[in-house]
């Protein structure tokens, strides 16, 4: 058994040899590998030569170093905003920040208290069972929401009908004046 055993292993040896001759880690002794063989003809073909950014730097190799730097550059890329990856109170926060642009285009007082219920309500839930760092989150007073959202309306319609007369008056300013002599 012990010569089998010696066999064995030297009948191994040439395969283990060739193995390490075509996938081991680069050229051995003047050998090279599938990956690099293939490489090296690409470049003699010249396939490298128009890539675009060629003689350039590589970008973010000067910036500081970021473990997050992939996740910001494919959203840099791909257009989309980060606020999803915000914790859930910053999340609240700038909700709570946003919500006088996010009420100036409902229809009514209803639509209104609904949107400040559901916020409301998404505040309490985290109140209740926080997630993410002690950032303080209150909730938001319904009446005073809503008396800002009939003061901002009332100020809107007050600017539309002062741009309304001003082009009017611009119209008629412009008009040509018709004299009562003329028609006859």
């Amino acid at each position: 058994m012990a010569d089998g055993d010696q066999l064995s292993g030297a009948a191994n040896q040439p395969s283990e040899a060739r193995r390490r001759r075509w996938y081991g880690y680069g050229y051995v002794q003047g050998h090279e590998t599938l990956v690099e063989r293939q490489i090296r003809l690409a470049h003699e073909r010249g396939d490298f030569d128009d890539l675009p950014g060629k003689g350039k730097p590589l970008p973010g190799l000067d910036g500081p170093d970021d473990e997050d730097w992939w996740v910001k550059g494919y959203l840099r890329r791909e257009g989309l905003s980060s606020e999803p990856l915000l914790p859930t109170p910053l999340q609240l926060r700038r909700e709570i920040e946003r919500l006088p642009e996010t009420l100036s285009g409902l229809p009514d007082e209803q639509a209104v208290r609904g949107v400040v219920r559901e916020l409301n309500r998404r505040i309490a839930e985290w109140v209740r069972a926080p997630v993410g760092p002690a950032v303080p989150v209150g909730p938001v007073d319904v009446d005073a929401v809503v008396a800002r959202w009939h003061a901002d309306r009332a100020a809107v319609a007050d600017r539309r009908a002062a741009e309304r007369r001003a082009a009017d008056a611009a119209a008629r300013a412009d008009r040509p004046r018709r004299r009562w002599w003329r028609g006859w």
